[in-house]
C-alpha cells in the first residue's frame, strides 16, 4: 500500500514556490519537504484543509492511492 503525494505537481501547476505555500498555510519549509517527498507518517486534516485552500484544489489532486 502506497500513499503518493503529488503535492509538487499542483505547486507547479499553481506557479507557487515551496516557501510561499508553507508561508500561506502556516508549517516550516523543512515540514512541507517532508510532507512532498512523502516521508511524512500522517497529515493533520487542517494542514491539509490549508494546502487544498492555498492551491485551490481537491484532497485527491494532492494524494493517490497505489496498491502493491
Amino acid at each position: 500500500m502506497a500513499i503518493i503525494v503529488n503535492l509538487d505537481v499542483m505547486l507547479a501547476k499553481r506557479k507557487m514556490r515551496s516557501k510561499e505555500l508553507a508561508e500561506i498555510i502556516g508549517i516550516t519549509t523543512a515540514n512541507l519537504s517532508i510532507l512532498k517527498s512523502g516521508k511524512a507518517k500522517a497529515v493533520r486534516f487542517s494542514t491539509l484543509a490549508a494546502i487544498c485552500k492555498a492551491l485551490e484544489c481537491q484532497p485527491a489532486d494532492i494524494l493517490a492511492f497505489v496498491a502493491d
